[in-house]
């Protein structure tokens, strides 16, 4: 007999109240991008408070500039996200209801996207500020990925963007109808906790080696570095665990059962896959520049 993990017994809200005949209800998944949003405001204000970690002794906010930063990247996630996975995810779909393009109450958010809406805050912001934007975003994508892992972490509990059929012991019996539809699987489908696998590589070990080097390793002191890294580590994360999640169905289709974005005869590239590899492109190149600038 296979074995088999089944999918925790968690309500995806954390509880709900009735007002005025209406239901507002504190879901995990919210509550995973304000604990991130909050956690990441506080560790990068402590880092600005110590100047010994940046260029020169010299810290490139005031305590008082991130938390107007904080309301830039807010903006920055939300728009990014979700015009991210419309365009890349579901663009005949929006183009034909254009109505929904800002519904983000029914869902679609693409992490790729939200990264670029964040870069553009980040480049607007500095300039408006005076500041070294490279510097600021040095210390975003430091703690950017706390926010990866509680929000992994929260699609999980939601019982959403899992992985593949699997055989493997730890594979999780997640309970939607859409995750028990595995062809060729008799009786009870286990898949890859996926989520799980990216909040452990995105989020906990990629989260874990960018604070280290930056607070003990002087990585701050040489900007673009932890810039880098994040792009670049990020990238092989996603593009590694790509394998075994399974992709968005408008991919998935007859003569395609694996969801290829991009079909190289046999094999091919998920959309996630795609978007990943400039981010590892760019991570490189950036690291590579950070150490030559830094010698120069």
């Amino acid at each position: 007999m296979q074995a088999m993990i089944p999918f925790p017994d968690i309500s995806p809200e954390i509880f709900s109240i009735s007002l005025f005949g209406m239901e507002f209800a504190l879901r995990w998944y919210a509550l995973a991008y304000i604990a991130g949003i909050v956690i990441g405001w506080r560790l990068v204000v402590a880092s600005v408070r110590r100047p010994g970690l940046w260029p020169g002794g010299v810290a490139p906010m005031r305590p008082e500039q991130v938390e107007d930063l904080l309301t830039w990247v807010i903006l920055g996630v939300i728009l990014g996200g979700r015009l991210g996975y419309v365009l890349f995810y579901q663009p005949g779909y929006y183009l034909a209801n254009p109505s929904e393009i800002l519904a983000v109450w029914q869902g679609g958010m693409a992490f790729h996207g939200g990264l670029m809406g964040v870069v553009l805050a980040v480049l607007l912001f500095s300039r408006k500020q005076g500041i070294a934007w490279l510097s600021v975003a040095d210390a975003l994508c430091m703690v950017t990925p706390v926010g990866l892992l509680l929000g992994r972490i929260a699609n999980f509990i939601n019982g959403e963007l899992w992985g593949r059929a699997t055989d493997l012991p730890w594979g999780v019996v997640f309970p939607s109808a859409a995750a028990q539809d595995c062809a060729g699987v008799v009786g009870l489908c286990a898949r890859h906790p996926s989520q799980l696998y990216e909040a452990l590589l995105e989020g906990l070990i990629l989260g874990a080696v960018l604070l280290w080097l930056g607070w003990r390793r002087g990585a701050l002191r040489v900007p673009g570095t932890l810039t880098g890294l994040f792009f670049a580590g990020y990238g092989v994360a996603r593009f590694m665990v790509e394998f075994v999640r399974q992709p968005d169905a408008q991919f998935v289709g007859e003569g395609n059962p694996l969801g290829w974005a991009l079909q190289l005869g046999e094999f091919g590239l998920t959309m996630g896959q795609i978007l990943s590899l400039p981010m590892i492109a760019f991570g490189i190149g950036m690291v590579l520049w950070a150490r030559r600038a830094q010698a120069a």
